[in-house]
């Protein structure tokens, strides 16, 4: 690959459940990685890393095996795979205003040298809703 390619083609960060039915992939740089606190996110121990469906990211699964979660304010799908029970996703359950799907990978589903140095956005989803300010943590940080 020469200097002009490697500028062309983007980064991808892949992804897959633990049975292997169900694949994500994230093209282009995550910038951070979500750690929630939120009564779901807590209890799945997820990092998410944001992007549209379709666009930044995609998730194959080919033969079905991916089910969805709706809970509180319907806006949104959790989505497991029905065969090994690993979270793969949320998404939006509408589009926003400009036609676009929100959408975030649960990167506990890639390999650990792939996100080990993301750094992680702490997010308050229990109380105050908003972003905490950052502690200088990375995902290798938390990843035990």
């Amino acid at each position: 690959m020469t200097a002009d390619n490697a500028q062309t083609v983007p980064k991808i960060t892949r992804g897959s459940c633990h049975c292997g039915a169900v694949h994500w992939e994230f093209r282009g740089i995550i910038p951070d990685a979500t750690i929630c606190n939120c009564t779901v996110c807590r209890r799945y121990g997820v990092l998410w890393a944001y992007d549209y469906d379709g666009q930044g990211i995609r998730v194959e699964d080919k033969t079905g095996a991916l089910t969805a979660y709706i809970c509180g304010s319907q806006s949104l799908s959790f989505n497991f795979c029905r065969r090994c029970g690993n979270l793969v996703s949320w998404r939006a359950l509408k589009p926003s205003r400009n036609g676009q799907t929100r959408i975030a990978v649960n990167l506990r589903l890639a390999e650990p040298a792939e996100v080990a140095d993301i750094r992680l956005q702490r997010f308050d989803g229990l109380h105050s809703f908003e972003d905490l300010p950052p502690d200088g943590r990375t995902v290798a940080d938390v990843w035990f």
